[in-house]
């Protein structure tokens, strides 16, 4: 026994119990003998890692060894290198039952079992998901059978216990060095049989139902917003709670506006001569209409910001704020006066730039070049 238990689960001797005990979960995982059949290797590094951590994990055998060395355990129960490790499963069933699903002499299988989450996804409008709403969503689930109240068994007779795994529900085998637990193939884990099943849920202690589930969708919520009831999941049986019901948001696109978070984004048309002279005319928001002034020589793509207009907050009081951008309309077709009208702006624009306008500098510039 000359190995280094802290080397072997590779922490250091200042590590902490709960260190101690994610180190140990990582190699068992790694060298376990269901992951690696026929390495012998494997279950030699599994049997050195069970050793380290049987020490490691007992306060008092951690002191000894410290202090002492691998010498000082001989006289603590410690037994280390013997090749017996038929128990390992046992003495550490809450790490391989977490791991592996068993590990299970712990685990009361006949006692109250607590019913699944289920998951619900509802796409609502835009409006709804910004201003909030009622809803009525209809849900197909397993529910606790109220005949045998979730025990699977007719009324006035009462379960088996399983002739195969003797009521422990784990059935073993030998797997190199180790005894390997696994649930019982029969009872599937639970120890017992019904003989007598349920004539409504036929000994399953569940019965399928659709129930009529109200929903109230606060204001402001997006997609992938989470809402969660309790006790609306599958019902539990032989006494243990319903689970929950966990419904998840889409929000469907709107025709005009776009939205990130709070905040509400609109593109705005406007035509030539509103964004050239300016103009006041009213906008549409989420909240209804409302009067907004356009400055005059307003340029395509500009953006203005209206506050408290946006999509109420789930985070804080109020609401964000809208941001327009201007979209400046050319237009495709125009009449006789329009023509004329626009023909004439262009002479007058034409003769105010020509001493110093733009073409004209750059013309300067190219030819004195």
């Amino acid at each position: 026994m000359d190995q280094d238990f802290y080397q072997t689960l590779g922490v250091e001797k200042t590590a902490s119990a709960a260190e101690i005990k994610k180190a140990y979960r990582k190699r068992a995982m790694k060298f376990h003998p269901d992951r690696n059949p026929g390495d012998t290797e494997a279950e030699e590094n599994f049997k050195k890692a069970a050793e380290a951590y049987e020490v490691l994990c007992n306060e008092e055998k951690r002191q000894i060894y410290d202090q002492y060395g691998a010498e000082g355990l001989k006289n603590s129960g410690f037994r280390g290198g013997s090749g017996n490790f038929e128990d390992i499963f046992s003495n550490f069933g809450d790490i391989f039952g977490d791991m592996f699903g068993f590990g299970g002499s712990r685990r009361d299988h006949n006692g109250p079992m607590q019913g699944a989450d289920l998951r619900y996804d509802l796409t609502i409008s835009f409006m709804d998901a910004v201003h909030g709403t009622e809803q009525e969503i209809d849900i197909t689930k397993r529910e606790t059978c109220w005949t045998c109240e979730g025990t699977g068994v007719r009324p006035g007779h009462k379960p088996q216990t399983c002739a195969t795994c003797r009521g422990t529900g784990q059935v073993s085998r030998s797997q190199g060095f180790f005894r390997v637990a696994t649930p019982c193939p029969d009872c599937q884990g639970q120890g017992q049989v019904i003989t007598a099943p349920c004539a409504d849920c036929h000994g399953g202690g569940l019965i399928r139902k659709t129930k009529k589930v109200s929903l109230k969708i606060p204001a402001g919520v997006d997609t992938g917003a989470r809402m969660r009831l309790r006790g609306e999941g599958e019902g539990g049986r032989r006494g243990g709670p319903s689970g929950d019901l966990y419904v998840v948001i889409h929000v469907d696109q709107h025709e005009y506006f776009q939205r990130e978070g709070d905040i509400i984004y609109l593109l705005f048309p406007l035509s030539m001569s509103q964004a050239t002279l300016g103009c006041t005319i009213d906008i549409p928001t989420i909240h209804g209409e409302t009067s907004f002034t356009f400055p005059a020589g307003t340029q395509p793509g500009q953006s203005f910001t209206i506050k408290g207009e946006g999509a109420p907050s789930l985070r804080t009081k109020g609401n964000g704020n809208m941001i327009i951008e201007s979209k400046v309309l050319i237009p495709e077709k125009l009449t006789k006066k329009q023509v004329e009208l626009l023909n004439e702006f262009a002479k007058i624009e034409e003769a105010k730039n020509s001493d110093e306008g733009f073409f004209s500098r750059l013309f300067k510039k190219v030819t004195h070049e």
